[in-house]
């Protein structure tokens, strides 16, 4: 009998200085460096964000945060790195539509974007510029899907791929339409700018901060923005809802991820900080400079539009027939 009363008592002290021991390595979080994964290269919303960050983070913490980039296979690469990390809040995956892209057009991958990761927060939103070739003459939404319906078939779209966020929006644009275009991928945004801005292709819903000094210079036409409200910058660009697709809306977004079972209050810990850096001035500014609204949340918050992402995504890619297999 006593020997159960020691065994019992001595499970409970054991689950004590477990339950307890987490708590205060969340609470001393974080001891040593930490990696941030991007899956692609730098200078895009991922990198970027992540950065800025991570910068922010060592500044509050006085660790190391180093962002590593793991470009490849639309950012699966990166994904499975980050799957297959300790749970300890040491490695984070900076992610954007593209993690929601991924298993809408891949029938397998070797990861279970709900499963294998928690999420933490969304860190900032962008919209996209509607740019077309110099050779159309027109200048709204609306010119430009009567010009396609004339011509079915005929009006050509660029990408930076098959299945990459500028696919998915210019495939949005058709479906809400009624429009048959042709489908032009490029190896990347800038390509894909080229393409339209030297006539070759019709147009491109490119990522504001990609077009952005282009369209500044007058190097780049842009009729619209994908956003449901007009940006401060060009107050007088229309959004695409309002000029000639009614309810039209797309936007980038980006967040942070880490391995799932990472402790919770880690989580918790990271999301409050990033909330407190996107209310800072310079943050707000520079994200502004880009086209980038700061935006955070709770975990739970941000699982659920992951969700959601992975769900309407998927409905568009078998209506347009999308597929990276």
């Amino acid at each position: 009998m006593l020997k159960k009363v020691g065994w019992g008592l001595s499970i409970s002290f054991l689950l004590s200085c477990f339950i307890f021991g987490s708590l205060a390595r969340a609470d001393n979080y974080p001891t040593r460096q930490v990696k941030i994964v991007v899956g692609f290269s730098p200078g895009g919303g991922p990198d970027i964000t992540a950065r800025l960050l991570g910068q922010k983070f060592s500044e509050k913490w006085g660790q190391s945060f180093v962002v590593e980039n793991k470009p490849g296979a639309g950012a699966n690469i990166a994904s499975q790195l980050v799957a297959s990390s300790k749970p300890d809040g040491y490695t984070l995956l900076s992610v954007s539509n593209a993690f929601a892209i991924s298993p809408a057009i891949y029938s397998k991958l070797p990861f279970d974007p709900m499963k294998d990761f928690d999420a933490i927060t969304t860190t900032a939103t962008g919209p996209a510029l509607l740019i077309v070739s110099p050779n159309l003459k027109i200048n709204t939404v609306a010119e430009l899907i009567s010009l396609a319906k004339k011509q079915p078939g005929k009006l050509t779209f660029s990408s930076a791929g098959v299945g990459s966020g500028s696919h998915f929006g210019a495939e949005l644009l058709k479906a809400n339409a009624g429009l048959e275009l042709l489908h032009i991928p490029t190896k990347g945004i800038p390509e894909a700018l080229t393409e339209v801005i030297s006539g070759r292709v019709d147009f491109f819903i490119s990522p504001y901060a990609s077009a952005v000094a282009m369209v500044r210079d007058g190097r780049a036409k842009a009729i619209g923005i994908t956003s449901l409200k007009r940006f401060k910058e060009f107050p007088d660009l229309p959004t695409l809802s309002e000029s000639g697709a009614p309810g039209y809306k797309f936007e980038f977004w980006y967040g942070l991820l880490a391995p799932a079972n990472t402790p919770k209050e880690i989580l918790a810990q990271i999301a409050s900080e990033v909330k407190r850096i996107n209310e800072l001035a310079d943050v707000k500014e520079r994200y502004q400079s880009l086209g980038i609204e700061p935006v955070s949340g709770t975990p739970e918050q941000f699982d659920k539009l992951i969700e959601n992402e992975i769900k309407d995504l998927t409905r568009v890619a078998k209506l347009a027939k999308i597929s990276a297999d």
